[in-house]
Parts: structure tokens; sequence; C-alpha cells
């Protein structure tokens, strides 16, 4: 169990990312949702121990994490949004190296390790190649690799469908999946569809304050009979926006499909519509947001 409460993270210049975030998970996939500039990446670093928070506690498993930092780290796979890796070293030679620094010091057992999760991950025929000579969606899937050796009990990822293809993005979900079945899996994005896809569990972080949590299916349901669309010309969306709650606006063959929140019938030419997590997502991020 993940136990994080009352975090607090000011960084030097006075900016306040993160304001008393409370959130626990159990073993699974929690999907971390949030814009850019939410403080998904500054709650990330402070959960695994890169940056100390200015107040808070985060328990692991009876670790307490800012006490013991390096208990933490003997239990964490982490994949940052952004890794660097020496580029001519083979796949495999790389994670034998990083296998040895998570404590796998047998070699014969290492070498099992590590063979093993590159075929887990669809490395194996890449396996000598350099990692200069992998594909995006192939150093992704190291760098998923890196996080999973050693068999962590807490894996930490930030943005990891980030720049994949279709193809690509679900081999990872489905790997991250898999994963999530015995441990904790915190999965940070902005990309809903990732969330939607994979975790059972949500939490939305917008300025720095977790701003709504729960299960997908029940948050979705408690907006049932509360969306609303319709289809407008692209220039009477402004107007639309000014009278109207809008969720989200997209243009389709020179007209725009909007979504709106509403108890009742926003009026004439709206119908109701079945509401989804992006829904959830964009209302929640709205509320947020300070009154103008």
């Amino acid at each position: 169990m993940l136990d994080i409460r009352d975090l607090v993270h000011v960084y030097p210049d006075g900016t306040r990312a993160l304001d008393g975030v409370t959130l626990s998970a159990p073993a699974g996939v929690l999907g971390l949702l949030g814009p850019n500039g939410a403080g998904k990446s500054s709650l990330m670093r402070c959960l695994c121990t890169l940056q100390r928070p200015t107040a808070g506690s985060i328990g692991f498993d009876g670790i307490d994490v800012l006490a013991e930092p390096q208990r933490l780290r003997q239990a964490l796979g982490y994949l940052p949004q952004d890794f660097g890796v020496y580029p001519r070293v083979t796949a495999r030679q790389m994670l034998e190296h990083l296998a040895v620094l998570k404590g796998l010091a047998d070699r014969h057992a290492r070498r099992e390790a590590v063979d093993a999760m590159l075929a887990r991950v669809g490395l194996w025929e890449a396996r000598d190649r350099t990692l200069e000579g992998l594909s995006g969606g192939m150093r992704r899937r190291f760098g998923v690799a890196q996080a999973l050796i050693g068999a962590p009990r807490l894996v930490v990822v930030d943005e990891p469908t980030a720049g994949l293809d279709p193809e690509e993005r679900n081999r990872l979900l489905d790997l991250l999946a898999s994963v999530g079945e015995q441990v904790v899996v915190i999965l940070s994005t902005h990309i809903v569809e990732d969330v939607a896809d994979l975790c059972p569990r949500v939490a939305v972080l917008a300025a720095g304050r977790i701003r709504l949590q729960g299960a997908p299916a029940d948050l979705v349901a408690a907006m049932r009979d509360r969306v609303w669309r319709t289809t407008v010309p692209h220039d009477a969306v402004d107007a639309l926006r000014m009278r109207l709650p809008m969720l989200s606006t997209r243009l389709s063959a020179g007209r725009t499909m909007v979504r709106v929140q509403a108890d009742v019938s926003p009026g004439p030419g709206f119908e109701a519509a079945a509401p989804t997590l992006e829904d959830v997502y964009f209302s929640t991020l709205a509320a947020s947001r300070p009154a103008r």
C-alpha cells in the first residue's frame, strides 16, 4: 500500500507545485491524470526520492520514505518521462548493468532475469543492438524493462505512451496491466484514453491538488444525464462557450461538435450524450479553475 499524506512542495522561486496531496493506492494500477503543470512530475519525483517535499509524508509497505529513502529505492521501479542511456551499449549489456545496480549480484540469475525481461517487453530479437539503434517505441520498451528488472513492488511510470504509435501503446499498456496484478503501479499521464483503457482507479491532479479520485466507472456514472452534445458552425463556438459550461469541442467537416455539462437540456439542437471519462476529466479541471 502506498500512502501519501498532506504532501507539499514549494520550489525556491516560490512555485507551489504540490499543495496538500493526499492519496492512497493498493496493489493495482492507479491512473494519475492532470494537465501539463498540474504537479504530476513533482509528485513523481518526491515519490521516487529524487527530491524531498517541503512538508507531508509518504509511506509504502511500512517504509517511511522520507526517513528511509534507500529502503524505498530497493523496492522501486521508475520510468521518468525523459531518461538517458549510453547510446553505444547494447540493450542486453545496459540492462545487465542496471540489474547489478538493483542488487542482482549472482551472474547466472542476473542473466536469466535480463533475458526473460527482454523477451517480456518484446526486445529479445533486438538484444544485441545498441540503444541508439533502437526505434523510439523500442527505447520506451527498454525504459519499461529497466523499471521492472529486479521485481520492484512499486512501479512509477511518467507519461509512458507519449510519442508511441497505437501498436506500441497497446503493447505497453498490456504489459503494465499484467505487472499491476501483483504490485502498485502509478501511471502518470495527461492522456485520458490510457487511463480509461487500463486503470481500475483514477485520481485527477490539478494546480497541485487531488481534485477527484475513484473507480472510472463510478465517476462516469455520476455524470449520467448531465452531458449534452450538438454540432454548430465553427464561428458560433465562442458565443456558446460564454453561455454554457463547455466540456470539449472537436472540429469535423467544417463544423464543431460540442459537449456541454448541464442538469437539463441546454436548449434546441442538443441531445443527451453518454458520459465518458474524458467528460469527467474536463469537468473536474473546469471546477478547479478560479472563478473569473
